[in-house]
């Protein structure tokens, strides 16, 4: 028997993938800063203390009326002379 070749039937070529992985690490800086600040607050009182006196002014006045009087002679009740 004899076989007759025909012609070959090609299909469309089908596509496999195979998938491969890799990694990289990118680094992303995000700088920080955190400033503590100490505060402090003077608070200034002032007192004013008072003091209360009292002063009374006495004065004297000495006259004399020309010489000394004898002891017959009456003296001022009031210290002038008139």
């Amino acid at each position: 028997m004899y076989c007759k070749h025909h012609e070959p039937h090609v299909y469309p070529t089908k596509y496999c993938e195979d998938h491969h992985y890799s990694k990289s690490v990118v680094p992303h800086i995000h700088p920080q800063h955190t400033k503590k600040i100490d505060h402090h607050k003077y608070e200034h009182v002032h007192y004013y203390p008072h003091t209360y006196s009292h002063h009374k002014d006495v004065s004297h006045e000495h006259y004399h009326c020309g010489k000394p009087c004898k002891s017959y002679e009456k003296k001022s009740d009031y210290g002038h002379c008139y």
